[in-house]
């Protein structure tokens, strides 16, 4: 079972700037009836009350209550790599394999709309988050991995997964020019965004609260009833009361099992490490963004910044053998030492034009990570628990698959309709059949990469 959120978490450049609503408490005491309890006040949560307020603007809209165990977006969402890059082609040729091309192929679609879902959010909400909009680029730094990869591309279009055609390849006599990674020996390409998620969140988040919605951080749910009150409501016990509510909507991703112990073996926090890196000297500016793959046990993800810096997590390889630094482990609040050193000189050991640069790492720091026992999302209603919702389990890919996940468990909530017709893709609803399977694919992983490891030496 999951703990809750470590206090005093080691500070992300993301929370540089920080919002007015940071630390907001809405008033001394929760309030002790609400339409609609959210516990969790990152991306998920804060769609999820966005949009409830966004579809019902009438004379009584729904009382909504917005809870949060420390500060506002100071989890996953305040500690990334800000990223907002669907998977086109890898992961999905996986979910191909097992689930059937269709499935797989509704799965990208969803993580394709995020691009511009959040880019006309962006707009008409006239958010300052520094929003980009650009191409990713996935480069593949062995020969191995790189012909693997590409295999399963090239078989996707032959089994109807069509968004291998949003996605081009360069090979190796190219890609190392094309993406100014040292090695290259090949690149796919698509396209990608990047963005201040802190910004973006607490924009949304004060939206709600001129709407109407209370915020409370610094109010975890301890709690919630086993069972509902004679007048079908359950209650969510938080150190400044007790609410009694209708509905919950559990937006709590890697510490879900804390409140939803059903899900302690399904949603496990896994933490992770990022960092800014600074250049002293001029330097060409990378414009792209990028995941550089050495092997699956071993690849990192960095997005430029329009200031120059760019912000880079990974160094996996550096730590995953020791499962207690990663696996079930809530401590956002120490560095994982064998990473610490990683990314020291790192631009100028991987990219062209960045030798004397000078680059240095300007601020670390670690997160933790909602993974899901089959890498999918939990999402839906609670299985068995009439009128409490999940939003969970992103497995670190969050960014193009909340946004609009939280929007159709808006509609479940106020409007009642099933999973299937909530816009989510079916390979991502909660569900009794997928809480009882004994799986665990994260620890296959895992394993897997610890045999070829043993092989090679």
């Amino acid at each position: 079972m999951a703990s809750m959120p470590a206090q005093h978490a080691l500070p992300s450049w993301w929370r540089t700037q920080l919002h007015q609503l940071d630390d907001y408490v809405s008033s001394k005491s929760v309030p002790i009836e609400s339409d609609i309890v959210i516990i969790g006040a990152g991306i998920s949560g804060a769609s999820v009350a966005y949009h409830i307020l966004q579809q019902n603007k009438g004379l009584n809209p729904p009382k909504v209550t917005i809870l949060e165990a420390r500060q506002a977006c100071s989890g996953a969402t305040g500690r990334n790599g800000g990223h907002l890059k669907p998977d086109p082609y890898s992961f999905i040729s996986e979910l191909a394999a097992e689930y059937g091309p269709e499935l797989a192929e509704e799965v990208a679609e969803f993580e394709r709309s995020h691009v511009d879902a959040i880019s006309n959010l962006v707009k008409s909400e006239k958010i300052d988050c520094d929003l980009v909009v650009t191409k990713a680029m996935d480069v593949h730094l062995t020969p191995e991995e790189c012909k693997k990869a590409k295999s399963s591309f090239d078989r996707l279009p032959g089994i109807g997964v069509k968004s291998a055609e949003w996605v081009s390849f360069s090979d190796q006599s190219e890609a190392e020019l094309r993406s100014r990674v040292k090695g290259a020996q090949g690149c796919f390409s698509y396209e990608a965004g990047h963005i201040w998620p802190y910004k973006l969140v607490l924009h949304i988040l004060g939206r709600c609260v001129e709407q109407g919605a209370k915020l409370y951080t610094h109010t975890p749910a301890q709690n919630i009833s086993s069972e509902k009150d004679t007048s079908g409501r359950w209650t969510v016990n938080t150190p400044r009361g007790a609410i009694k509510t209708r509905h919950v909507v559990f937006a709590s991703n890697a510490y879900t099992s804390a409140v939803l112990p059903i899900y302690s073996d399904k949603i496990i926090p896994v933490r992770g490490v990022c960092c800014r890196i600074v250049p002293t000297h001029p330097v060409k500016r990378l414009t792209e963004t990028y995941t550089l793959r050495w092997s699956w046990g071993e690849s990192d993800y960095l997005i430029p910044r329009e200031d120059g810096s760019v912000i880079v997590g990974g160094a996996w390889i550096k730590y995953y053998r020791n499962m207690g630094d990663w696996y079930n482990n809530v401590n956002d609040n120490a560095m994982i030492e064998p990473a610490r050193e990683y990314f020291d000189g790192y631009m100028q050991r991987n990219f062209h034009g960045w030798e004397e640069s000078g680059a240095y790492v300007d601020q670390i720091w670690t997160g933790i990570m909602g993974y899901s026992s089959d890498f999918l999302p939990h999402i839906g209603q609670v299985p068995g628990k009439d009128g409490q919702f999940i939003i969970a389990g992103f497995t670190g890919h969050g960014m193009p698959q909340a946004w609009l996940s939280g929007k159709g468990v808006a509609a479940m909530v106020l409007e009642g309709i099933p999973f299937a017709e909530s816009g989510i893709p079916k390979l991502f609803e909660t569900t009794q059949a997928r809480l009882e399977k004994d799986r665990n694919e994260i620890l296959e992983e895992v394993a897997g990469e610890l045999d070829k490891t043993s092989a090679r030496l």
